[in-house]
């Protein structure tokens, strides 16, 4: 019985120095990339925000935010005028705040052909239908931090990358915590930092902890980051399991003359679908046959920076030609809804957002402190040796 026990023990010791070392090349190689998505991460967490401060014309005054906003169609209006070769659909932003300008972009400038992503972002007062700022997706700071933190500057070809490397970070943080479940007896000590300790002691202690203690945050961040990375990967599975949604919009119709409705026609006939829902976004048709796509909030979605409850409306007559209620979708489509504010922290308000923006330094402790225990280790190692060659 003795030497049963002892094979067993003899055979989880082999397992762990594999997963240790597994766990330890994962950190080595994969760390500064773990680093830099945590560290741009929590920045991207207020980016609107800090993308403001960087930019204080994107702020409207007191005085004037106690002004009466201009009409949608006079906005949409001063759009077109200041970029007239640009004919296209626009997609406005409602203001989150009396202070905020509305944000407008064009997903289609012939200036970004090539890149799956770089609209241009219009920035226009709503009291004054003055435009403020006109800027295309990753020449200012904010959105070159967001291709950065989500494609490695790379387009598709960084968003691949970034998949499969959160796939690997999954498998890191997992080995880590494999590496330190401890025995029912030593879960206390294994959930503390010891007291007056040693500084080869101290260091790992502070990389446990961290590392315990963040797990669930981190593992909700890789898998969400994951998904939303390769969606074409995790789609197809997701809708075997409980079908998604598929927009069923139809094209936009008339008989004789042609008129296009007003924006705030088509936003009025819209909350009439919706009334008690809050206005976000309206995207305007994207040609002769295109449609209205105005955007609301309800209670209880998980975004509201990007709801998804939709009105789709004939730009014409003025008809409902579709619309979506995230009410009543399937669990499929819930778990997709909740995958972004999950990301971001927005599913929780401030208190949300201000987690995520703590928890994307906890990789710069884990690889700092990875690092100078890895090197703690050689240093002891080296040292052992030495004194052996003493010995002999």
């Amino acid at each position: 019985m003795t030497a049963r026990t002892d094979i067993t023990a003899n055979r989880r010791l082999q397992w762990r120095k594999i997963w240790l070392g597994f766990h330890l090349y994962l950190g080595l190689s994969l760390g500064l990339l773990f680093v830099l998505a945590g560290l741009t991460g929590s920045l991207l967490v207020f980016y609107v925000e800090l993308d403001e401060i960087i930019n204080p014309k994107l702020q409207i005054s007191v005085t004037q935010a106690q002004q009466q906003v201009q009409a949608y169609e006079t906005v949409f209006q001063a759009i077109r005028k200041s970029h007239p070769e640009r004919n296209a659909a626009w997609r406005l932003e409602i203001p989150r705040n009396k202070q905020a300008v509305l944000m407008a972009r064009y997903y289609k400038p012939v200036e970004k052909v090539g890149r799956s992503f770089a609209p241009l972002m219009v920035w226009i007062n709503p009291y004054t239908s003055e435009v403020i700022s006109s800027r295309f997706w990753g020449d200012f700071v904010m959105t070159w931090l967001f291709d950065l933190h989500y494609a490695l500057l790379l387009d598709q070809t960084g968003k691949t990358l970034m998949g499969v490397a959160g796939i690997l970070l999954l498998m890191l943080i997992v080995t880590g915590i494999y590496l330190w479940w401890p025995r029912s007896d030593k879960l206390r000590q294994a959930l503390s930092i010891k007291r007056n300790a040693s500084k080869p002691r101290f260091v790992f202690d502070l990389h446990k902890t961290n590392g315990v203690y963040s797990f669930l945050i981190l593992f909700i961040l890789i898998v969400s980051g994951v998904i939303l990375e390769l969606p074409a990967v995790f789609k197809p599975a997701i809708n075997y399991l409980s079908p998604l949604y598929q927009a069923k919009t139809k094209e936009s119709q008339c008989q004789n003359e042609c008129f296009r409705i007003t924006v705030d026609q088509a936003v009025s006939i819209a909350m009439q679908v919706y009334p008690e829902a809050i206005l976000r976004w309206i995207e305007t048709p994207e040609d002769q046959n295109g449609t209205y796509k105005i955007m609301f909030y309800q209670q209880g979605e998980p975004s509201f920076r990007f709801p998804k409850t939709i009105v789709w409306i004939n730009q014409y007559n003025g008809a409902v030609l579709s619309t979506r209620n995230p009410r009543l979708e399937n669990s499929g489509d819930m778990f997709m809804n909740w995958l972004h504010p999950l990301h971001n922290g927005e599913i929780a308000g401030m208190t949300g957002r201000l987690l995520i923006f703590i928890s994307g330094f906890i990789p710069l402790i884990l690889f700092v402190t990875g690092i100078i225990r890895w090197l703690q280790k050689r240093r002891a190692a080296k040292l052992h040796q030495y004194k052996q060659l003493l010995a002999n």
